[in-house]
Formats: C-alpha cells, structure tokens, sequence
C-alpha cells in the first residue's frame, strides 16, 4: 500500500522499505542526518500509515473504558491519552492514543500493522453501547513535524495560538490554508506537532511545512531515524518492545491499566491474577561501537537472563543502547551483564530509561 504521500517521497528521491504492508520511505539521504535534524532543528515525517478509528454516541466514552485499560471517559475535550487495548489473556493487542474531540466523539489512533484488528475489536467491544465505530484511515493522512524548531515551523502556519495547546492535546486549526486537526504529541523525545489531514490535501500541507521549515534547517525524515529516536526516547515499539506475549506492567506501563475505574474492562481479571513479570523491560548501555541487537541474548555470569528487544549505536550519545527484557532478579540499574553479539560477549550496564531527555 503507499500512502497519499508517496510520490511526493519518491520525487525527493526516498529509498523506501516495507512496512505493516506500507511502502513507507525509510531514508531520504542520510538516516544520521536526519536524526540530527529532529535533536537540533527539525525532522517531517508521514505517519499516514497509522490508523484512525472513530467513536462516537452517548457511551462512546464508556464503550471505550470497556475496550481499553484507561478510563478514557474522564479524558476532557481537546486532550488525549496513551492507553493499550489488551487481550483478554492481559497481553498488549496494541498500545494506542486516544483524543477525546467533543462530549461524544473520540478519535482512537493505532499502529500501522495493528489498525484493522484495532478497528474490528472496537466495533466487537462496543457492541453493547450507544456508539458507533468508524475506521477513518483510508482518508486520513498524519503529517508529523519533530525537534526543538517545531513550533516555530507550525506556529508560522497555523491559524491557532500554539503556544497555548499543551502537550497530549489538540485542537481545530488551519494550517497552510487546509482544515486539520493538531496535537502536540511526540515519539522522538523532542517537542513535536502532529497534522491530521484529509487525504487528497496531505501533499499541499505537506509541501508548506516544508517551505516553511526550510529556513530552519527542517529535513523530511524516514523509519529508520525514527527508530533510532524513540530508541533514545526510551519509547517502547509495537512488535518489538510490547505485544501480546507481554504485560503493560512487564513492560514498566503498569501505570496506564486503571483497576479503579468504575465497571470491568477487557483483561481486567488476567491483568490482576498475572501479578508480578518474572522478566521487565530495561535499558542497557554498551561499550565500544557493536550494539546488541533485536533478538540477542543477554547473559549474567554465563547463564541466559533475557533478551534483547531493540538496539542501535545511538547518533546523539555516541555509544550502544539497547532495551531488553531480563529477569527481574538482575533488573537494577547498575547491574553488569553480557550481551552475546554474534557470539562474542560484550559488557553491558542496566541503565534507567529514557537514554535521552531534552533539556527544555
């Protein structure tokens, strides 16, 4: 599938790669170049390929307490929430954002690879409520634009007073002359501003964010940096960190599961009887320039205490980080451990997450 953007991303010259079924640009020229862009001006990318699903009727925030492990009706207008919808089981279907755009009306956004089961779900959950569910994707677009001059590019815009919408909140605007809806919501560890457009306007939004970033240093930005900035985020992925084998407690989110919100919810009774993981997500730093990578086993005095989930050498701190899930009795920061790089044992450290925090 390709998204409304496509060929604007091949006409500056893309590489593109498969993903969730979306040929998505994961490069323009250089990763690294625009990994520096998002940490010191600014990056664009195309989220086109995730999922819009919309509730709306009298129970639609009920319906969603019910579906999901957050208590997404006590949300208030124009702000949003990070929530999961889980298995009945207690494991992750998928980790979600949800905007609350009126009294009745809730905007749910899922991962890419998980939007139609998201969908499909919703509308199964819902089914004993006064709402109704429909999957918007098709003919929305979502524009992101990332880093510290981010406001600055949007705001010269924007028809809004930006300085005003807070972080995990949205609002009504035009931008480049083009209705949309914008929230101020991130995955990179920078401030950042995402642009939900009508699918046949995303190349003309855009092409003004890009004129308009251009004085600032703004770069269009693939997969590939992203990954290496929610890595340094300390931000879990779908698929690698989180997933229907894991708990959201495993993976250090036991705090968006609301046990106290009134009625039951999906997983509730597993989530409760799961208790303590016997394996956490942790963060690890390296040595040297190899980083351990998705899959590789790490080792505590030659024995296996976990896996690797996600790796890189990180662009911004000049040195390896991982996360991995290991064994709670060696999860400490602090602690020493091995991670087997293709064979050869390497020195890792258990560090506490995120590897990166912007300083304003």
């Amino acid at each position: 599938m390709k998204t409304p953007l496509y060929e604007v991303h091949a006409g500056l010259g893309a590489s593109f790669t498969d993903f969730a079924g979306w040929s998505m640009p994961v490069r323009y020229s250089s990763e690294l170049a625009e990994h520096r862009a998002v940490r010191e001006t600014a990056g664009l990318f195309d989220l086109s390929h995730m999922g819009e699903i919309e509730l709306t009727g009298p129970q639609a925030g009920a319906a969603l307490d019910y579906a999901l492990v957050g208590q997404l009706s006590a949300v208030a207008q124009g702000r949003a929430r990070y929530t999961m919808m889980c298995t009945p089981a207690g494991g992750v279907l998928d980790d979600l954002v949800v905007y609350r755009l009126a009294e009745d009306r809730f905007l749910v956004v899922a991962n890419a690879g998980n939007a139609a089961v998201v969908a499909a779900e919703l509308a199964v959950r819902a089914g004993g409520f006064e709402a109704e569910v429909t999957d918007r994707s098709a003919g929305t677009a979502l524009i992101a634009v990332q880093g510290p001059a981010a406001a600055t590019i949007v705001g010269s815009l924007a028809d809004v007073d930006l300085p005003a919408l807070k972080y995990y909140a949205s609002t009504p605007a035009v931008v480049g002359g083009q209705d949309v809806l914008l929230a101020r919501t991130g995955y990179t560890g920078e401030d950042g501003f995402e642009l939900y457009v009508p699918a046949e306007q995303a190349a003309g939004v855009w092409r003004a964010l890009a004129e308009a970033g251009e004085p600032h240093g703004l770069l269009p930005a693939g997969l590939a940096c992203r990954d290496t900035l929610r890595l340094e985020a300390g931000m879990p992925l779908y698929g690698n960190e989180l997933g229907t084998g894991r708990s959201p407690s495993a993976a250090g989110l036991g705090r968006v599961v609301k046990f106290g919100k009134p009625g039951d919810f999906v997983g509730r009774a597993a989530l409760v009887a799961l208790g303590e993981p016997e394996h956490v997500l942790v963060g690890l730093r390296g040595t040297g320039r190899r980083a351990p990578r998705h899959g590789y086993r790490i080792l505590a005095d030659g024995a296996e205490v976990g896996e690797v989930t996600s790796g890189a050498l990180s662009p911004t701190l000049g040195y390896p980080i991982a996360m991995a899930y290991v064994s709670r009795e060696v999860a400490e920061p602090g602690t020493a451990l091995s991670a087997d790089i293709r064979g050869r044992l390497e020195p890792v450290e258990i560090v506490s997450l995120p590897f990166y925090k912007r300083q304003s």
